[in-house]
């Protein structure tokens, strides 16, 4: 997978790690959305709450940003063409509601860093979330990764959604649950034809050694280390127990920055969409150190987690207790 040599845009990430030496990421979108009183309830996830309370998705990301995030994921995660025609949405309207993920995103952003008084932070970044195939299918599938498709299928599913995400002005996407060594060599193919953008790479995981579809980590980090827009790669929505492991695994195989961002601790069901089991949130900022000890320097939260462990990760970090 070549890709090009110049880039006159700078690489974002990079550009904060040499400040700083870490990047603190935002926490799950859609458990804060229900505590402002959101239904979930749909196969569109957070972009139903795109399409009826667009404010409560601005408060989160500002929420997320004072509590000391330096990046916000937008809630384009399950926003896509094909799902929102589902709901009979024409598809230009789509690809308007999508790059509204990025605007309110940069305009909670904006609001955030014109009151902000901390000088020892970057000023954050917006990522557009790139979920997986899976993810539309609403079956779980993004926690298994055989799809059964091609790849002229996946590459028709993403490219409008990823071109629509660019144009609206996002600093880099993100590449997100991706449970596919398949799926990911599609995104990877498919950001080459915008050269100016650079996106991260999180895969979902079987294990600390594996992503879900059962491809080595090692070989995914060896695979996409190579990739210069690839700015980034990682885990996210793992459990806490298994980031540490896979997080040396992929310092093994690439000198890119590693990104992890697991969820609670607590374990879904795909057939009920629910979540079981004793969560861990309140771990995520004690793990922290440890997993930046491991070789990671893009660090958040995932499913279930909230502001206060963000906030915990931040506080730990700037008075210098990490």
């Amino acid at each position: 997978m070549s890709t090009p040599s110049e880039h006159p845009v700078t690489n974002p990430i990079q550009s904060i790690l040499q400040q700083y030496p870490i990047l603190i990421l935002d926490g799950a979108m859609a458990t804060e959305l229900e505590r402002h009183g959101a239904n979930l309830d749909d196969p569109l996830w957070s972009a139903r709450v795109l399409l009826e309370q667009p404010d409560l998705i601005y408060q989160v990301h500002l929420e997320y940003f004072r509590a000391g995030a330096d990046c916000a994921i937008t809630a384009s995660y399950q926003a896509t063409v094909a799902g929102l025609a589902a709901r009979g949405i024409p598809e230009q309207d789509a690809l308007a509601l999508i790059k509204q993920t990025v605007a309110i995103a940069c305009q909670a952003r904006d609001d955030f860093w014109a009151e902000n008084t901390d000088k020892n932070r970057p000023k954050p970044l917006v990522a557009a979330s790139v979920g997986p195939y899976g993810a539309y299918l609403a079956d779980g599938s993004e926690y298994v990764g055989h799809y059964g498709v091609s790849d002229h299928t996946l590459r028709d599913f993403h490219r409008p959604r990823m071109e629509a995400l660019i144009q609206a002005g996002a600093d880099l996407l993100a590449f997100e649950t991706i449970p596919s060594f398949q799926e990911a060599k599609v995104l990877a193919e498919l950001l080459t034809a915008y050269p100016q953008a650079y996106a991260w790479l999180s895969f979902s995981l079987s294990s600390g050694q594996a992503i879900s579809d059962g491809t080595p980590l090692e070989v995914c980090a060896e695979t996409f280390g190579s990739c210069e827009q690839i700015a980034a790669i990682g885990i996210n929505c793992a459990p806490l127990t298994i980031v540490t492991e896979a997080v040396t695994v992929l310092r093994q195989g690439t000198g890119k920055p590693i990104i992890v961002y697991p969820n609670s601790g607590e374990t879904y069901d795909a057939n009920t969409k629910t979540w079981h089991g004793e969560g861990a949130c309140d771990s995520i900022d004690n793990k922290a150190g440890e997993w930046y000890e491991a070789g990671a320097r893009i660090i958040g939260g995932c499913c279930r987690t909230t502001p206060e462990q963000i906030r915990g990760i931040a506080e730990a970090w700037r008075r210098g207790s990490m």
